[in-house]
C-alpha cells in the first residue's frame, strides 16, 4: 500500500480531528484545549512526546528503524481574533475566534503524517521531528518553539524542514504550489499613537483633534507606497486598527492605529520604516500635535531552499501527477515565521488550494469570516508531508 492510499484511509479520521478544532479556536501562544486535542489524537504512536514550558506548543519525536538524518514537518496550531460567519454546520463556538487561515487543517494533516509515518517506523532511515506550534499569528511561536529547543528535538542537528499552509481561494482545489526563493514577504508591525487634546465636539478651536490627522497619515502612507516604491519591489503597507473616541460629540486625547508593513528587500523594508515615521512625524507636527510611534519587526523573508523546492516540486509530480503542481512566477506578500526555520534549515514551504468553490478566485480568502476550507484535502496533505519525510530521510542515508 502506497502513503496516498493509507492517507485515503485515514481521510474520516482526519476530517473528525479538523472539525474538532475547529469548533474551539484558541488565539496566540497559550492553546490548552488545542493542545490536549493533539495529544489525545497522537496518543498511542511510538512518539516521544514534549509539551512547550512558555507555549502550548507540541513536540513529537519518531525514531526511525533504520540510522540516518532528522526532517522536521511543522503545522500551526492557532486561530484569528475572528467572529465566523461561514454558517458550517462545525462553525466555531468561541465567540470573536475562528480558524480563518485554515490552521485547523495543518494540525490535522500533521496528525495525520504521524500516524502515516508512525505506522512505517521501522522502514525509515532516521528520524522525524513533529512541530506543533501556536501562534503563528503575529506572536512568532517559531521563534519561541526554536528558543525551546525544537531544532535539537531528536538530539542531533534537523537536516530539512518543510510545512505546508492551505488557501481558501487564489489556488485551485488540490494544487500545491511553491516558488524557489523568496516565497513570502518580511513583515513588520507599525504601531502609532496621536495624542491631542479632548474637549466637546460643537468647539473643535478649542481642542486638539487627533482623529482629522490620523486619518491623514493612513492616507499618506497609502501614498508614500505608491508614489515611494518601485512596483517590480513591492511593498504593502495595510492599517488593520484604527480607534478613537467614545461618542460622537466629544473629541478624544488621542487615536490609535496600526499598520501591518511587508517588504522583500533589505533596502526597502529599511526605507518603508524611516519613511512611515518620517510622514506621521510631519503631519502630528503639522497639527500640532505629539506622537508616539514604533516600527516592530516580526517575520523574515520566507526563502525555499533550491533542493528544498525542487524535492517538493518532484515529490508532488511523482505521487499525485504533473498537472498538482505549479510555480508561482511571483513571492506572496503574506508573511509566515516558518521563515525563521528556514533560515536555519534547508527545506521549502508550500500551498495547497483548499477551495470549496469551482472558481477559487470567487470565494472569501483566508482571515476572512466568511473563509470556507475543503477538508477533502487533508488526506493529499498529510501524504505529502509523509512523503517528503520518507523521501528525504533516503536521499540523506
Amino acid at each position: 500500500m502506497s502513503l496516498r492510499s493509507d492517507a485515503a484511509a485515514l481521510h474520516d479520521e482526519l476530517v473528525a480531528v479538523r472539525r474538532d478544532l475547529h469548533q474551539t479556536p484558541e488565539i496566540g501562544l497559550y492553546l490548552p484545549r488545542t493542545q490536549e486535542k493533539v495529544l489525545e489524537a497522537l496518543d498511542g504512536l511510538p512518539l516521544e512526546l514534549s509539551a512547550g514550558e512558555e507555549l502550548s506548543s507540541v513536540v513529537g519525536v519518531l525514531r526511525g528503524g533504520k540510522p540516518g538524518g532528522v526532517v522536521l514537518l511543522r503545522g500551526d496550531m492557532d486561530a484569528l481574533p475572528v467572529t465566523e460567519r461561514t454558517g458550517a454546520e462545525f462553525t466555531s463556538r468561541i465567540d470573536g475566534a475562528m480558524h480563518a487561515c485554515g490552521h485547523d487543517l495543518h494540525t490535522a494533516g500533521l496528525v495525520g503524517a504521524a500516524r502515516l509515518l508512525s505506522a512505517r517506523r521501522e522502514e525509515l532511515a532516521g528520524d522525524v521531528v513533529f512541530m506543533f506550534q501556536p501562534g503563528e499569528e503575529g506572536y512568532d511561536g517559531a521563534g519561541h518553539m526554536i528558543e525551546e529547543g525544537v531544532l535539537e528535538a531528536a538530539g542531533r542537528p534537523i537536516d530539512a524542514a518543510y510545512g505546508l499552509h492551505v488557501t481558501s481561494s487564489t489556488f485551485e482545489n488540490g494544487l500545491f504550489v511553491s516558488r524557489p526563493g523568496p516565497l513570502m514577504a518580511a513583515s513588520e508591525r507599525l504601531s502609532v499613537r496621536v495624542i491631542g487634546a479632548g474637549g466637546h465636539g460643537s468647539r473643535p478651536s478649542e481642542s486638539l483633534d487627533p482623529i482629522p490627522a490620523a486619518c491623514e497619515m493612513v492616507t499618506a502612507l497609502q501614498t508614500m507606497v505608491t508614489r515611494g516604491f518601485d512596483v517590480f519591489d513591492p511593498v504593502v503597507v495595510t492599517v488593520g486598527t484604527f480607534h478613537a473616541g467614545t461618542r460622537h460629540n466629544i473629541i478624544p486625547d488621542d487615536a490609535t492605529f496600526e499598520a501591518t508593513v511587508r517588504s522583500f528587500l533589505p533596502e526597502a523594508r529599511d526605507r518603508v520604516r524611516e519613511q512611515s515615521v518620517r510622514i506621521c512625524r510631519g503631519i502630528a507636527a503639522a497639527h500640532g500635535l505629539d506622537l508616539e510611534v514604533a516600527c516592530a519587526a516580526e517575520y523574515p523573508v520566507t526563502v525555499n531552499h533550491q533542493s528544498g523546492h525542487e524535492f517538493v516540486a518532484d515529490t508532488v509530480r511523482e505521487v499525485f501527477g504533473e498537472h498538482r503542481f505549479e510555480e508561482l512566477p511571483n513571492p506572496m506578500t503574506g508573511s509566515e515565521d516558518f521563515s525563521r526555520v528556514l533560515a536555519r534549515v534547508p527545506g521549502a514551504f508550500v500551498f495547497l488550494g483548499a477551495s470549496t468553490a469551482a472558481d477559487p478566485k470567487s470565494t472569501a480568502g483566508n482571515h476572512s469570516p466568511l473563509a470556507s476550507f475543503d477538508d477533502g484535502v487533508l488526506a493529499d496533505g498529510a501524504a505529502l508531508l509523509a512523503e517528503l519525510a520518507t523521501r528525504q530521510l533516503a536521499a540523506l542515508g
